[in-house]
């Protein structure tokens, strides 16, 4: 009798359902009711308009959307974010994961989502639900990682930007640190970068246009980000209680990062603005542990425990290590016998409002008093609005500091008078309202030639705003600014694609001028060094010149001679073009021409032959092939002054370049009575090859053949091509 109890007993436990099955039933139910509140309707590019009747309900209905298009992508962001890309990239990518961990750990997200206001811990739910709602209604989708998202997780990559201020945060210092006795040797560390490194001026383009230049008389902002493609995808948001945002969104994030609602316009361009310090730490090491000085005090040093999984040949390995903090930030590296902590921006709940709340403000006013929570770090936000305002805003979070001590530099951690003392306000910053020009643009330009001879000036500011030097972008944008009038939207479109390239004039000419001297030039150079003369430094598809340009560059670049400095583009060019010796000028030039026909067999090359976008496969890293289909692109790299920017690299046997980054997702917004705008996105809204939305825009981008915005609900409608509820598939 004992035994069939026990049998039985056993049987009984056996049926009976655990409380993961029953919790996950309830969240299952949840989402289904959550679901009925939203809706999703498809325009004929697919771009996902999601109606929901709250903020979170579109949140919810945001997320599943997104992961239908690219879940691969919202995932891997998270995966960076979490610190735990080596457990899919290997080890390589175990000092990107320790950066993380440094800076954030997974108790500190769960504290700083129960810190929030309530408002903001629904959306944070609403993001969590809405992904796992897709998981749980695509069994077929295989997560390389994460299987289930938390409520917490956006707090680690709260602001929106490609990847924060974080990845400027060296990973290869971090090792060195906190790995003395690493014994793997290896061949490479991540810098665990989420924008692909493509060599490019990356950044981005924002111009703001007055109603003065306008036909319409109204205002207009071109958002031009310069990105990763597909690193972002096109949608719009809208909620009963007042949101309405249109733009593009950061995979896996809840919010429209760069684009417009009805009345306002935001367009974020990367800051040079000094925005992390490092500070030099003295430690001591006595009976109480590890200690550092600061001013007369001892103060402990911070450390916990940190365990990192990566993937191996033999499976999953763990490396532990102890972090370091001290009040400045975490222990990053040592310069000599001091160690260094990093400070840089790190206020997860503020930032997340403040990405949100940027997406609903009604005007300039609203948007001035919301530019107050000073968390947007990483960029500078060129605006404008309905009402006719334009307006640039050179960073926003920005450390007030003592003008004794050079910050460029790591500064003494232990005088508290290099301590950061609160930050400066929105009027203290470098800020640009309505200038009478009637035009605002910034190129990761310098902020002193935004708006003309009404730019600000620099001496009325700390060098530590003046951030980056002037650039060819910005030469650009200037000149087409100054002889704007009667711009409409297809006119913005033409002048943010002109084709003119001010680099390649100031390159070319030098070199020009060096062939005026020669007297032993052949045929080839000779023919070669005519057709640049007849040059006018534009770029399009069957420019033969523009290829010359390009192989001369680079063989330049590869000489010796030079040293590929970012920052210092212009200075580059000029030694090229005119401090270098002529004979060092034609010598590599006809290096760059035997190069040329190595690769292509005649040096009369079009430049669409050679400079190609191609799209194989949804991989984040695309593995090009000269021997797959492509198409010619007519634009070229932001560094030669192209506004219309396109980034390449050759893949790993290819003659032709291909696109990696630069213009991605592009619009053109008018405002007035109602918002008018024009968009266009790199390839297509899906990142799956079988989906007709993963190339569809190819062709237009290649083109620069702008699609008309669908933003009023009636007009949504007319162009939907599918229309339906969360977890039910897109049906007709």
């Amino acid at each position: 009798m004992k035994k069939v109890f026990i049998l039985l007993l056993l049987a009984i436990v056996a049926c009976a359902p655990n409380q993961k099955d029953i919790e996950g039933k309830k969240d299952l139910e949840r989402w289904k009711e959550q679901a009925k509140n939203v809706e999703i309707i498809r325009d004929d590019f697919g771009v996902p308009h999601i109606y929901g009747k709250s903020d979170a309900d579109a949140v919810f209905g945001l997320l599943y959307a997104q992961c239908e298009d690219d879940f691969n992508r919202v995932e891997r962001n998270y995966i960076w974010a979490l610190g735990r890309l080596a457990e899919v990239d290997g080890e390589k990518a175990i000092y990107s994961d320790l950066r993380a961990r440094l800076y954030m750990t997974q108790e500190e997200a769960i504290s700083n989502f129960e810190a929030s206001p309530v408002w903001m811990q629904k959306l944070c739910i609403a993001f969590a639900d809405g992904i796992n709602y897709y998981l749980a209604t695509h069994p077929e989708v295989e997560p390389k990682l994460l299987d289930h998202f938390e409520p917490w997780m956006p707090f680690y990559f709260s602001e929106g930007s490609i990847g924060g201020d974080i990845e400027r945060v060296s990973t290869e210092k971090i090792r060195k640190f906190y790995d003395t006795k690493d014994e793997s040797a290896l061949a490479e560390v991540y810098d665990g970068m989420l924008r692909l490194n493509y060599g490019d001026l990356q950044g981005s383009n924002g111009l703001a246009i007055s109603g003065k230049l306008t036909q319409s008389g109204k205002s207009m902002l071109l958002i031009n980000p310069h990105t990763s493609f597909f690193f972002r995808g096109e949608v719009h948001v809208v909620s009963e209680e007042g949101l309405n945002a249109y733009g593009a969104v950061t995979w896996g994030q809840f919010f429209v990062y760069q684009g417009f609602n009805e009345n306002t316009g935001w367009m974020h361009t990367s800051t040079g603005t000094d925005i992390i310090d490092e500070f030099e730490e003295t430690i001591i090491e006595n009976e109480d542990g590890l200690q550092y000085t600061y001013g007369d005090e001892k103060r402990s040093l911070e450390s916990y425990p940190v365990s990192l999984k990566y993937i191996s040949d033999e499976g999953v390995k763990e490396k532990a290590f102890t972090a370091y903090r001290s009040h400045h930030g975490p222990i990053t590296h040592t310069n000599d016998d001091k160690w260094v902590a990093t400070a840089l921006m790190w206020e997860p709940v503020k930032a997340l409002q403040q990405s949100f709340l940027r997406t609903k403000q009604k005007n300039h006013t609203e948007f001035k008093e919301m530019m107050r929570m000073r968390t947007n770090s990483s960029n500078n936000t060129v605006f404008a609005d309905s009402e006719g305002n334009i307006a640039y805003y050179h960073g926003n979070f920005i450390p007030k500091r003592s003008p004794l001590f050079d910050y460029s530099r790591p500064v003494d951690g232990s005088n508290p008078e290099t301590d950061w003392n609160g930050l400066h306000t929105v009027e203290e910053n470098i800020l640009i309202v309505n200038p009478e020009t009637g035009w605002i643009q910034n190129c990761n330009s310098t902020p002193f030639t935004a708006a003309d001879f009404e730019s600000p000036k620099p001496e009325n500011y700390p060098v530590y705003m003046t951030s980056f030097p002037e650039n060819y972008r910005g030469i650009h944008a200037v000149s087409l600014l100054k002889k704007a009038e009667n711009l409409t939207l297809d006119k913005l479109i033409k002048l943010a694609y002109d084709p003119y390239l001010p680099g390649a004039e100031v390159l070319i000419k030098g070199l020009l001028e060096a062939g005026k001297s020669a007297t032993d030039l052949d045929d080839k150079q000779k023919a070669a060094l005519e057709v640049l003369g007849s040059w006018d430094f534009t770029v399009e598809k069957n420019s033969i010149p523009m290829t010359l340009a390009q192989y001369y560059l680079d063989a330049y670049l590869n000489s010796g001679h030079v040293q590929y400095d970012r920052k210092g583009f212009i200075k580059m060019i000029d030694y090229m073009s005119k401090e270098s010796s002529t004979a060092e000028r034609l010598d590599i030039f006809s290096k760059a021409i035997e190069k040329l026909e190595s690769d292509f067999v005649k040096w009369q090359t079009p430049w669409g032959e050679y400079n190609r976008y191609q799209r194989i496969n949804g991989d984040i890293v695309q593995q090009f092939n000269d021997s797959l289909p492509s198409l010619p692109v007519g634009m070229a790299s932001g560094y030669w002054g192209a506004l219309a920017s396109f980034g390449t690299k050759h893949g790993e046997n290819t003659k032709r370049i291909y696109g990696v980054g630069g213009n991605s997702f592009v619009a053109v917004v008018e405002f007035g009575d109602k918002v008018k705008a024009k968009t266009l996105l790199a390839g297509g809204q899906s990142g799956d090859p079988e989906s007709v939305h993963f190339d569809d825009q190819a062709k237009r981008y290649a083109d620069a053949q702008f699609k008309t915005v669908a933003y009023y609900k009636e007009d949504v409608i007319e162009r939907a091509t599918s229309s339906y509820h969360p977890g039910e598939g897109m049906k007709k």
